[in-house]
C-alpha cells in the first residue's frame, strides 16, 4: 500500500484499467462524443482505449476536449509570462480559482503548449464523490483534498497532503497546482487563504520555512474570464452570506457549475503567469509572520496581473453609478452586459444586483487599491 492511495491520482499501470471501465459510463461516453465529434463513437474508442499512460490521456483526449471547449465556448485564450519557466522544472503554481474544472484544463493546455511540466492539481472530495468524476479527476492527474472532516482528522490529512507536494515536486519532478483558497472565489475579491500556505508549509520539517518554500519554486498565476459563465449561480450564496444565513448547496450543484463553467459563453481568458518568487529570511520573524509576508506577495501578484475586460470596467461604472472609466468599454460593451444582468438577475432585487456587479467590479477595485499602496 502506497501511503497517499487515499489522495493520489492512477498511476500508469492502471489508465488502462480505468479506460476500459471510463468508456462505458453513459455520462463520459458524452464527452468523449463531444470531444470527438466528427467522428462516430467506435472510432473515438480506439483512441481513447489506446491511451497507455496519463500523459497520452492527456495529450490525446483532454487537450483535444480543452480546444473543442475554447472553440465553442470563448473568443480565444491568450497567455503571458510562461515563457521565462524552466522546462525542465517543477513549479507550484497558486493561482486564483473562478471555475472549478476549467481554471486548472487551461493552465495545463497552456504547459502542454508552451513544453512545459504539467501539473499535479489539487481537488476537494465533495467535487468527486460521482465514482465517474472520480475516475475522470484521477485520470487527469488531480488529488483529493479532504475536507468536512474532523479538526484532529484535518491535520493529519493535511501534513500527508503537503509531503505528497513536497514528494510530486522534488521526487517526481512533477508540477503542482493549488487554488489560493478553499473554494472558488465567487464575490471576484481574488485573495489568498493563509491556511492553504500553512497545510503547504507542514512538510518543511527542521528546514527553514522561508527556504522550504523557495525551493517549492512557487508562481502566482492570475486567470481572468470576461464572461463568468457560472456568475448566476455564485449570487445565491454572496447573499446568504450577506445576510449571515448558512448556504446549503443544492446535491447537484458543483456538477451543474462543471457544465455550466465548460458549456458556457465566456468570451475572452486571459492567463498570466508570474516569476517564480524567492522570499528572504529575515531574523526575528514568526512562523506567521513569514506566512504573512507571501500572502500579501501572492495577492498582490495576482491581482496586479489580472487581465481586464470590458465587463470589468463597466460593472464598476454600474456599481459606482460613474463613468470613470467609459474609455475602456464600447455601448455596445455596456448593452451587451446591461442585457446579461437582466437575464440573470431581478433587477428590483438591489442586493442581487449589487452582489452581481461586484463579482466583476472587484478586480477593478483591487487594482486601485494596490495603485494606492503603491504611491504610498
Amino acid at each position: 500500500m502506497n501511503r497517499y492511495d487515499d489522495i493520489r491520482f492512477f498511476n500508469d499501470a492502471e489508465v488502462q484499467i480505468a479506460l476500459q471501465s471510463a468508456v462505458r459510463h453513459p455520462m463520459i461516453k458524452s464527452l468523449f462524443q463531444y470531444t470527438f465529434k466528427d467522428m462516430d463513437y467506435e472510432e473515438a474508442k480506439k483512441i481513447i482505449l489506446s491511451c497507455k499512460s496519463i500523459n497520452d490521456f492527456q495529450r490525446d483526449v483532454i487537450c483535444r476536449t480543452v480546444e473543442t471547449v475554447l472553440t465553442e465556448s470563448s473568443a480565444g485564450l491568450t497567455t503571458s509570462g510562461f515563457d521565462q519557466l524552466d522546462p525542465k522544472k517543477s513549479y507550484l503554481y497558486i493561482s486564483n480559482h473562478r471555475d472549478i474544472v476549467l481554471d486548472t484544463s487551461l493552465i495545463n493546455l497552456t504547459l502542454f503548449n508552451k513544453g512545459l511540466i504539467r501539473t499535479a492539481s489539487a481537488i476537494g472530495d465533495n467535487l468527486v464523490q460521482r465514482p465517474f468524476v472520480n475516475a475522470l479527476s484521477r485520470l487527469t492527474r488531480n488529488f483529493i483534498v479532504k475536507r468536512g472532516v474532523s479538526p484532529r482528522e484535518i491535520l493529519m490529512s493535511s501534513k500527508k497532503l503537503s509531503e505528497y507536494i513536497n514528494s510530486l515536486i522534488h521526487e517526481d519532478n512533477r508540477s503542482v497546482w493549488v487554488a489560493q483558497r478553499q473554494g472558488r472565489t465567487k464575490d471576484g475579491n481574488d485573495i489568498t487563504e493563509q491556511g492553504v500556505l500553512k497545510m503547504i508549509a507542514l512538510a518543511a520539517g527542521k528546514e527553514g520555512l522561508e527556504s522550504y518554500l523557495n525551493n517549492l519554486r512557487i508562481v502566482p498565476v492570475s486567470i481572468s474570464y470576461e464572461y463568468d459563465p457560472t456568475d448566476i449561480l455564485k449570487v445565491p450564496e454572496l447573499l446568504a452570506k450577506e445576510a449571515d444565513e448558512e448556504y446549503i448547496k443544492s446535491e447537484n450543484e458543483d456538477f451543474n457549475s462543471i457544465l455550466k463553467g465548460a458549456l458556457g459563453q465566456k468570451k475572452h481568458i486571459h492567463i498570466h503567469a508570474a516569476k517564480p518568487f524567492h522570499i528572504e529570511a529575515l531574523e526575528e520573524q514568526s512562523t506567521n509572520q513569514v506566512l504573512q509576508r507571501i500572502v500579501q506577495h501572492l495577492d498582490r501578484e495576482i491581482q496586479t496581473n489580472y487581465q481586464l475586460w470590458p465587463t470589468n470596467y463597466v460593472a464598476h461604472d454600474l456599481l459606482t453609478n460613474s463613468s470613470k472609466y467609459k474609455t475602456h468599454y464600447s455601448d455596445h460593451d455596456m448593452q451587451q452586459f446591461e442585457r446579461r444582468l437582466r437575464l440573470r438577475v431581478n433587477v428590483e432585487d438591489r442586493k442581487a444586483v449589487e452582489s452581481f456587479l461586484n463579482m466583476y467590479a472587484r478586480p477593478v477595485l483591487n487594482k486601485e487599491k494596490l495603485a494606492v499602496t503603491n504611491e504610498a
